[in-house]
Parts: C-alpha cells; structure tokens; sequence
C-alpha cells in the first residue's frame, strides 16, 4: 500500500485561519505534499487566494466603515450570496484586510490568530512552496462567473505559471476545477496536472447537462482522463458507509486516473458518526483510522485540514 500524498486543505486550517501565511508554513512544518490556494480575482485582475470571492466570513471586512456601502448581494453560479465581494475590490484595498477564522465554534483557539495576517496573492503563495520545496495544488473558484466579468482567471493562471516554468507535465502544480470547460482549455495550452473535482450530488456550472454522478462512472471517467490526470472526488463518493468502499478508486484507475478526496477533518461535525468520538462537534474523532482506510482502498492524495494527523 503506498501512502497518498497529503494536500493541506488552505494550508493547516485546523490550526491556523485558513489561507493565510500561518496556515501554510504550519502545514509545510507538518510535512504536507501540497499546499491548496483556493483562487478568486480582484477588480484590477489579480489572483488572490480567499475560499470564495464573498469575504465577509473570513476577512474584517464588516468592521471597516470606509467599505460598508460595497455590501450588496450577487447570483454566483445561480446562488444567490450577499456580502462582500472581491472583485469590487482593488488588491490594495483588499491588502489592508486581515484575515479571521471562518469556523469559530469549532476552532475556537484559531481566533487568537485573527486579525494578524493580511490576505495573500497566488504569486505570494507560489513563492512560500517554492521556499519550502512543496507542491501547490491551486482551485479555480467560479472561473466562468469571473470570466463574464471580464476577469479571465485561465489567462491568469497560466501566465503566473508560464513566469515560473510551472507549465510542464512534472510540475509541482495540481491544477483544480469543478467546471471542465475550464480544464479542458487549460489542457490544451499547458502539460501541467490537472484534477476534475467531482462532488456528492449536482453537476458543474458550466455543463448543465452533465451530472457529477455521470462523470464518476466508468465512461465519465474515461471521458476526464481525455484532458485531465486526476479526479478530485468528495469522500462519500468513495465511501458512502465506513468500511463499505464504491467502486470509485479502480474505476479510476482503470481509467487511468489518480484519485484524490476531500475533505479530511478532525472534528466530529465533519466525521460519519462511527468515526466519532464523544458528542461534541468540536471534538477530534477517529481521522487517522478513516485515512487508513481509504489509502487501503488505493486512495491517492487526501485534502486534509490537519495535514500532522495524515503523517
């Protein structure tokens, strides 16, 4: 059985306020594989890295009185979402922020951290693995509602790798979507490896006439090994029941696929109750033994929020 690379889910974000400088050096000192930068765009068409481009959950945004009136509402992938948004933001507006823990009920102790670290760019967190000798696994969030926005987050991304030399086959990158259009066209301009994310339920935004459960079966996955190297898939995708494994992982394989699955995390909130221990959310449960069994299942890469628990 070989050991699946550990990808830290927004850096160490059981321990530290997602996406920030703390959170990937804490992960990178855990000795993850990967580091995972969600990416969104700012209005003058920077990439920044923020979970999604509404802010008002994991930035100070609410308390700055000079931005109260660039609270709105917006569809994003036909979901209605008010808040603050990125791409209403210059990225040196966006640089005075400091960054706060999205989940504070049940990582209390992470808010000792907020308000310290200002929001990073995708080249900032390129150059924190490139320091450090890891891989960086980004996710393009909602590229076709950028897009229509005029913000072309491909354009972006592959010039941000193109200035790196990051666009070959054996480059340290794991590029990210859940919209196949958009890995279809990054395949076509650069080798570097790309993961279909694929979710429990649902389909992408960009395909309304593909489903997610479509495209996780042995000629949907053949059809995402046309253009990319893994498939991203939610953990109840491979194991709907603890102990009980579908058949994702060596269709996969058989596809020529790697499999990855998220998310990993210790808390009993986002543990299947058999995994648990105790009854309180916040408490840690059995994560090690969940990874254990699905790295005997052939599992790949698992996306996990406390990269420490997977070594």
């Amino acid at each position: 059985m070989t050991r699946p690379l550990i990808i830290a889910h927004r850096g160490a974000s059981g321990e530290r306020p997602e996406h920030t400088r703390a959170a990937y050096e804490r992960a990178i000192e855990q000795r993850a594989d990967y580091i995972e930068p969600d990416l969104v765009m700012t209005r003058d068409g920077v990439l920044i890295v923020r979970h999604e481009n509404e802010i008002g959950e994991t930035t100070d945004v609410a308390a700055r009185p000079s931005f109260a009136a660039r609270h709105t509402t917006k569809t994003i992938d036909g979901r209605r979402v008010s808040g603050w948004f990125t791409e209403d933001f210059t990225l040196a507006e966006l640089k005075t922020l400091r960054a706060r823990e999205r989940l504070p009920d049940l990582r209390p102790a992470n808010t000792a951290f907020d308000g310290q670290e200002p929001i990073l760019t995708f080249d900032e967190v390129l150059d924190i693995a490139a320091a450090a000798g890891v891989g960086v696994a980004p996710e393009l969030k909602h590229p076709s509602y950028f897009a229509a926005l005029g913000l072309p987050m491909e354009d972006a991304v592959v010039a941000a790798l193109q200035r790196r030399g990051l666009t070959g086959a054996d480059a340290p990158i794991m590029i990210q979507c859940f919209e196949p259009g958009t890995l279809q066209r990054l395949r076509a301009r650069i080798a570097a490896p790309l993961l279909q994310l694929v979710a429990a339920s649902g389909g992408p935004f960009d395909r309304p006439d593909l489903s997610h459960a479509a495209m996780t079966t042995p000629d949907g996955l053949a059809a995402v090994a046309a253009y990319a190297d893994w498939i991203g898939a939610d953990t109840a995708l491979i194991e709907p029941t603890p102990g009980a494994p579908t058949t994702l992982i060596p269709d996969a394989h058989a596809a020529g696929l790697k499999v990855a699955a998220w998310t990993f995390r210790a808390e009993n909130a986002f543990l299947p109750e058999a995994d648990r221990i105790g009854a309180g959310p916040a408490a840690h449960g059995r994560l090690r033994e969940r990874l254990a069994r699905f790295a005997a299942y052939g599992l790949d890469a698992a996306f996990m929020d406390q990269p420490a628990l997977g070594r």
